[in-house]
């Protein structure tokens, strides 16, 4: 957005900058055990996927009509519960050849 300095380092506007996440989570002079997988040190992924679970949760409250349908009110809705479960048999897939003549 625009020119920095940045220990020392001149930093011009626009320039991508790439952070080496994997050498600060494993520098022996700020970890204990720096090879062992820890998340909560630094894991670039947590953040991203609390932010893709909110957007969805948001676009489900935001995007979603919650209102019922002409003349339905709550008293017609039914929330029993069927209670069944169902095992299927895998069946293997057979390729038929197309006969088209």
């Amino acid at each position: 957005m625009s020119d920095v300095k940045i220990q020392g380092y001149n930093i011009s506007k626009n320039t991508m900058i790439e952070i080496n996440t994997y050498a600060i989570g494993r520098d022996p002079n700020c970890w204990t055990n720096p090879n062992e997988f820890i998340p909560e040190r630094i894991c670039p992924g947590m953040a991203t996927g609390i932010t893709i679970v909110e957007l969805g949760l948001l676009n489900v409250l935001y995007f979603f009509d919650w209102s019922l349908p002409d003349g339905m009110t709550i008293e017609d809705i039914n929330m029993e519960e069927a209670g069944a479960f169902v095992i299927a048999k895998k069946v293997p897939l057979v390729l038929v050849p197309d006969l088209h003549y």
